[in-house]
């Protein structure tokens, strides 16, 4: 690929502030300084969700907002690091954080920096592209991120959370009156290993698809457990560094061939599933939990192009243990199998409950078991969900007893069980960061209601109008009627 046209990147950028002046959305401030507390919002996680919603709050005029992200600056979200695909999994690009913004979109960034051709060409994005195009859109949309900075703890106050943090070499604290959680999985508890994997195995046996290094593995027998979209993806990219071979197992006795969630992929589905009642969102819920996720086509080929993949159908392990160097895998068959080494692509968990931040009040959180009758088993994951309100907030589990979670919107990778859909994903946000603002918005302008009720009940003011404006058009004193 050629090197992308720095200078019409920059004519880009500047054409996209152009833009939102044009529209009247250039970032004047009207939230009311907040007296003692240092932020009117922070947003945690400067990856797509967190730039999104940073811009979003801008473009509706809400000031006083910090993002904080753990990372080092260029390492924000998944697609440097747990992103394993080698392209996206959307034809192009959906509408993205750009907001509805033509001249931010990922479309525009191709064109200015490759050509028009060229992404008329493009068959699909590859992740590494769409990378890039983030990083710009952080730059072009002049989002600050203060990186390096790790929410640890969320402290409820009287009218605001305290938040600490821990960087490099200090901790500190700093009060907001609202938090935007957008870490995605992490915000959800984390990755879910089996017990029979955990406990079965040392850890530098093992590893999950979010968090291990293909090069690492180079000429090494790797088995992949899983047969989702992440572990073919864990395959491909092990085989692609220079494993000796890959050894892929499916509980199932085929894979997954479609996807119980196409006919949710309208835009009436994303935009308005969470007003559907409790019962019928848990119901859908359970109907996409129970049929397993297909594996994308691209992520399939990727790893049958080597010959070094193996793929085991109708293979669920019983156990595994260490075995000399590496493991030895025991099949429900009593079949085994010896690897070096294992990732496991199993999932995540989805309790927030499970974030270490929310330690203090943990309890407090609603979840989906808290409203709907749940079974054990594979509805699990769906009941410990949170269990949020309209504009992502958290709610209560006892109503009146914190009141404060409704001041922390989540969107976390787990909030797909009130959404209807992955929470964060590229298609996601043109949906959900705009209800979040206005959600946002709404209860920061109800907080200052006093102060508001002020400026518009002030007596009105005579400067708008000069008298000179009309003083030569005053009729005289005494009116001439026709007659006389």
């Amino acid at each position: 690929m050629t090197t992308p046209d720095a200078e019409a990147l920059t004519r880009l950028a500047a054409e996209a502030r152009r833009d939102l002046a044009r529209i009247g959305e250039g970032g004047a401030d009207w939230v009311q300084p907040p007296q003692g507390i240092d932020h009117n919002v922070v947003v945690v996680g400067a990856g797509q969700s967190g730039l999104a919603a940073a811009f979003g709050l801008r473009r509706a005029g809400i000031g006083g907002v910090s993002v904080v992200d753990a990372a080092a600056a260029g390492g924000e979200g998944i697609w440097r690091g747990a992103a394993r695909m080698s392209v996206l999994r959307t034809p192009k690009a959906p509408p993205g954080p750009e907001l509805g913004l033509p001249s931010l979109s990922f479309q525009a960034w191709y064109e200015a920096a490759y050509g028009a051709a060229a992404y008329a060409a493009l068959p699909a994005v590859p992740r590494e592209i769409w990378a890039d195009y983030v990083d710009w859109f952080r730059a072009a949309a002049a989002i600050e991120v203060r990186n390096r900075v790790s929410l640890e703890r969320v402290e409820p106050q009287e009218g605001a959370l305290r938040l600490h943090f821990v960087s490099p070499g200090r901790r500190f604290t700093e009060t907001t009156r609202k938090l935007v959680l957008a870490t995605g999985i992490a915000g959800s508890g984390g990755p879910f290993v089996p017990d029979l994997v955990r406990r079965g195995l040392p850890q530098h046996l093992y590893a999950h698809t979010h968090a291990f290094d293909p090069a690492a593995l180079k000429g090494r027998t790797v088995a992949v457990l899983g047969a989702a979209a992440s572990a073919f993806d864990a395959a491909g990219a092990l085989l692609e560094a220079g494993a000796r071979a890959v050894h892929l197992f499916s509980r199932g006795e085929d894979l997954a061939r479609g996807s119980a969630m196409k006919p949710f992929s309208f835009f009436g589905a994303w935009e308005h599933f969470h007003a559907l009642p409790d019962a019928d969102r848990w119901a859908v819920m359970r109907h996409f939990r129970r049929r397993a996720s297909f594996p994308p086509v691209p992520a399939v080929q990727r790893a049958t192009a080597h010959a070094g993949f193996r793929l085991h159908l109708d293979a669920p392990w019983r156990a595994v243990a260490p075995h000399g160097e590496g493991v030895r895998i025991t099949l429900g068959s009593g079949d085994t199998v010896d690897a070096d080494f294992v990732v496991v692509g199993t999932g995540y968990l989805a309790d927030a409950r499970l974030f270490a931040p929310f330690a203090d009040f943990a309890p407090a959180i609603a979840r989906w078991s808290d409203r709907v009758a749940t079974a054990a088993g594979e509805e699990e994951a769906l009941a410990a969900a949170p269990y949020l309100g309209l504009g992502f907030e958290l709610v209560e589990a006892q109503p009146g007893a914190a009141p404060f979670l409704a001041d922390i919107h989540f969107l976390g990778f787990s909030a797909m069980t009130s959404t209807g859909r992955p929470v964060g994903d590229i298609a996601s946000l043109r949906h959900n960061v705009p209800r979040a603002v206005a959600a946002i918005g709404r209860d920061l302008f109800l907080r200052d209601r006093s102060a508001h009720l002020a400026r518009f009940l002030a007596p009105v003011g005579t400067t708008d109008l000069p008298r000179e404006a009309y003083a030569g058009a005053l009729a005289a004193s005494a009116i001439v009627t026709a007659a006389e």
